[in-house]
């Protein structure tokens, strides 16, 4: 019976301690709260430190270190890998200090947020190819960023707001190009065109061009739209005449054939409805290794 009467002992003392700090934290002033914050962001605890300064802003939200605290709120979320926090923290604090002098931080903060969600800690030591994840929080961030450079050209924050958004076109283009060689394995072949030539017109002077032109030189080839096919074919030749899909004559190598099609296929193929005998479908991905990490 002492065993159990020690554990009971030992569970009310930690609820007494926290109950404590607990008070102790309810009667702290605004400038101990901050600084405490201060001390907790310096330390790397950047779970406490969220804590503290949304404590701090509950308790004083005219105080002096309001806004500051709402700032470093931001920060601090998004290093405690609280993505949407910091998206919400940068948006409310935009909304609530257009003009604060600070207010481009929030901005670049809320695009930093996005730009690194889905980026977690395996992420981090795995690699991912990051092309292949739902553009919706990149395209977020590419907005979030232009608003940025729209509104405070002249920011602090601007040069790597420009750079990240370069990595970003990239990104956007290359996950177009993704889903272009998805369609070729679907055998919808407009749809893979489309998809280059989006690339060719909303992403130019990025490194999935070559690539987006090659698909739409597959892709028309494969409908027998043979003019549409050698006009891309003139451009990929004359821009980028050292593309793999590209001979030493400049000829295309078909990755793809229409005798090989579904309905050309062997007998094995068809009684086994494909698992069989495949003939694999065209993809085109020519990055250079920067695109891989």
């Amino acid at each position: 019976m002492k065993k159990p009467v020690a554990v009971l002992a030992v569970v009310l003392l930690a609820m007494l301690a926290a109950c404590s700090s607990n008070d102790k934290k309810e009667n702290m002033s605004e400038r101990d709260l901050y600084m405490q914050a201060q001390k907790y962001l310096k330390d790397e605890n950047y779970d406490l430190a969220v804590k503290n300064l949304q404590m701090l802003e509950s308790r004083f939200p005219f105080g002096p270190y309001a806004e500051q605290a709402q700032l470093e709120l931001i920060y601090a979320q998004y290093h405690n890998f609280q993505g949407d926090a910091a998206v919400s923290s940068a948006e409310r604090f935009i909304r609530l200090h257009p003009q604060h002098p600070n207010v481009d931080y929030a901005y670049y903060m809320k695009g930093l947020a996005n730009y690194t969600e889905g980026s977690g800690f395996l992420e981090r030591f795995m690699p991912t190819d990051m092309t292949e994840r739902d553009p919706g929080k990149a395209l977020q961030s590419f907005e979030d960023f232009r608003q940025l450079l729209l509104r405070y050209p002249d920011s602090e924050y601007a040069p790597d707001a420009k750079a990240r958004m370069v990595y970003l076109r990239a990104r956007l283009a290359r996950y177009e190009i993704n889903i272009a060689n998805y369609y070729f394995r679907r055998h919808a072949y407009i749809a893979a065109a489309n998809r280059g030539r989006y690339v060719v017109e909303n992403y130019p002077q990025t490194e999935a061009v070559p690539d987006a032109l090659a698909v739409m030189v597959q892709a028309y080839q494969l409908l027998g739209m043979n003019d549409l096919a050698d006009t891309s074919l003139n451009v990929l030749r004359t821009n980028f005449p050292n593309h793999p899909s590209l001979d030493a004559n400049g000829n295309f190598i078909k990755e793809f054939d229409i005798a090989n099609s579904p309905e050309h296929h062997s007998w094995t193929n068809r009684l086994t409805f494909g698992l069989f005998d495949r003939t694999p479908p065209p993809k085109f991905d020519n990055r250079a290794d920067w695109l891989k990490h």
